[in-house]
C-alpha cells in the first residue's frame, strides 16, 4: 500500500505559486544525492535496497533524503513486506518546470503585482 505523500505545493498545470512553495521544491533538489535519486527513479519504481546499492549510501542517509523528497511531493512510497519501493511523481517535476517558466515570462500575473509602481 502506497503511503500518501504530502500534497504537491503547486497544483499540476498551475504556474502560480508562492515563493515559499518554490523554495520548498528547490530545497528538496539542493542536494546532489537527492537529484541522483530522482534520476534513478525516472525509469520507474525502485526498491530502497537497489537505491542503497547504486548510490553507495547507508540506509539511514538514504532514508533521510527520500523523506525530504517525499515531503516535497516528488516521490511516493509503498511497503511490500520488509521492503519499501519508491516512485517518482512526474507531475511534480512538470509543475516545477512550469513554475520556472512563469518566473521568466515577461508580463505574467506576478509582474503586475511586484512592479505595479512602475506602470
Amino acid at each position: 500500500m502506497a503511503r500518501s505523500s504530502l500534497p504537491l505545493p503547486l497544483a499540476p498545470g498551475s504556474a502560480e505559486s508562492s515563493p515559499a512553495d518554490l523554495a520548498r521544491l528547490f530545497h528538496a533538489l539542493s542536494d546532489p544525492t537527492r537529484v541522483e535519486i530522482l534520476e534513478r527513479l525516472r525509469n520507474g519504481e525502485r526498491c530502497v535496497c537497489e537505491l542503497t546499492d547504486v548510490l553507495d549510501a547507508s540506509q539511514s542517509r538514504l532514508s533521510f533524503h527520500l523523506k525530504t523528497l517525499r515531503e516535497a511531493g516528488f516521490v511516493i512510497d509503498r511497503k511490500e513486506g520488509r521492503w519499501v519501493y519508491y516512485t517518482l511523481i512526474p507531475e511534480a517535476v512538470t509543475t516545477l518546470a512550469e513554475s520556472l517558466a512563469a518566473l521568466t515570462t515577461p508580463g505574467g500575473a506576478r509582474r503586475k503585482t511586484w512592479w505595479a509602481c512602475c506602470e
